[in-house]
């Protein structure tokens, strides 16, 4: 008797089919992999602090541009990210965006932090978002990445300290409004 050997389909997808499904709300795919989270009452807390402050500052005279949540940001042929919350200085129309938001918000969640830090970090970074905020639930505070420098320079912005950007003239966000 002869042995027979048995391939193991890949689970990954394309990008591409990705967006021809119908997931979940909250599905993402990262490294052709769908994950689907279900946040919880607290991150969607967060998620509309900051994305009320990016939408405060877009709208001021100083501000342009537009910030949301979700969507489909198409980073690579394996990854469809959509942030919790983002700022564009061009805002995109229609279903997807080949390329990342200038500024990405994740907040954490214990299902996604990992990727969070880890592979979606990366490929932010890789793709060119200008700024990732992670935010940080248990330690109350804010990493924030910047393009073009170091993976492990994240500046940490925490409790009594103030959120700003370069991408963002005079916008500023208390940490402890965030969390409050």
């Amino acid at each position: 008797m002869t042995a027979m050997a048995v391939q193991a389909q890949d689970p990954r997808i394309s990008a591409e089919d990705f967006l021809t499904q119908d997931y979940p709300i909250g599905s993402e795919l990262i490294d052709g992999v769908v994950h689907v989270n279900d946040a919880s009452f607290r991150h969607n807390r967060l998620c509309r602090r900051i994305l009320r402050a990016l939408d405060d500052w877009a709208s001021s005279p100083n501000g342009h541009g537009e910030a949301g949540w979700g969507g489909n940001w198409v980073l690579s042929a394996g990854n469809v990210y959509k942030p919790d919350v983002w700022w564009a200085a061009h805002p995109p129309d229609g279903t997807r965006h080949d390329g990342p938001p200038d500024i990405a918000v994740e907040v954490r969640s214990p299902k996604t932090w990992m990727l969070d830090i880890g592979r979606k970090r990366n490929e932010y970074l890789r793709s060119g978002v200008g700024e990732l905020w992670l935010v940080d639930t248990p330690a109350n505070t804010v990493l924030v990445y910047r393009k073009d420098e170091d993976l492990d320079d994240a500046t940490e912005v925490g409790p009594g300290e103030v959120l700003t950007s370069p991408l963002l003239p005079g916008f500023a966000l208390p940490i402890d409004e965030v969390f409050a």
